[in-house]
């Protein structure tokens, strides 16, 4: 989600003048601030639910195995972001102030604190993902080899093309362009119906399910901001996701709604 920037205008004199006049229980616009987020927010997990829905008619496990955000909320995690938000409001009052070098090095702080963050949000999170990689279907080890595989090989191009469509729902998931992502990987599951070469008929019973689905498992979806996360990424991936500004920008305004719940 990319609203652009600001079409309001922004003046230190009139957010002076705003902040005295809410002190005094005058021009009290966070009603209006809460319902603007909360539309974004339902926004959002609306998309997460669509989301959701699909992997869990392409894999009922990936719906359920992961709450990113719960998996993430280690005690030192929760230091961090205690940390940031102090360094946010740091940098606002040096803002109201006045004080521009002392705002810009407490952002830049906020930046290096959300860095270390999404470092340590990765590694929980990989981990957690090798966990879930364990538990998925894997081929038979030292199975009795009764015949071979059948022969039936797709066409190169096709499964090029299949590649890709992942591929480009993974990049879109990633950007909270759900929709987007669910249709590439319509386009993918297409492509797969395709016929392929067909070689005589083996017997199906001399191989499982896990030879065919063992690579099918592996999406799960943020519950913060909606992307698409595999469980087949690096820690350098996941890190990038945390500290991305979708992602960054969801936690903001959860945030802020939550507070704004408890003061409006």
């Amino acid at each position: 989600m990319d609203m652009g920037p600001c079409p309001k205008l922004h003046s230190l004199q009139l957010r002076k003048d705003y902040e005295e006049a809410k002190a005094k229980g005058q021009d009290n616009y966070d009603r209006d601030l809460e319902d603007v987020i909360d539309r974004l927010i339902i926004e959002c997990d609306r998309k997460i639910t669509r989301a959701l829905k699909r992997l869990d008619e392409e894999d009922a496990k990936a719906a359920i195995a992961i709450s990113v955000s719960e998996v993430t909320q280690a005690p030192e995690i929760v230091e961090l972001s205690k940390q940031i938000k102090e360094k946010l409001k740091e940098a606002n009052r040096f803002d109201f102030e006045g004080k521009a070098d002392m705002k810009i090095r407490a952002l830049e702080e906020v930046e290096e604190l959300r860095a270390k963050r999404a470092d340590k949000q990765s590694v929980l999170l990989l981990e957690a993902f090798n966990k879930d990689r364990a538990s998925l279907p894997q081929p038979l080890q030292n199975a009795p080899q009764l015949a071979p595989l059948p022969a039936a090989t797709p066409d190169p191009r096709i499964q090029e093309m299949i590649n890709e469509k992942l591929k480009k729902a993974e990049d879109l998931g990633e950007q909270g362009m759900v929709d987007e992502a669910q249709k590439a990987l319509e386009e993918a599951e297409a492509l797969k119906k395709l016929p392929a070469r067909q070689d005589p008929v083996q017997d199906s019973l001399k191989y499982t399910a896990a030879d065919v689905r063992i690579t099918d498992q592996k999406l799960r979806v943020c519950d913060i901001c909606g992307a698409f996360l595999s469980v087949y990424d690096s820690d350098r991936r996941l890190a990038d996701h945390f500290g991305g500004k979708l992602h960054l920008g969801y936690i903001q305004i959860r945030e802020k709604l939550a507070e704004l719940q408890v003061l409006v």
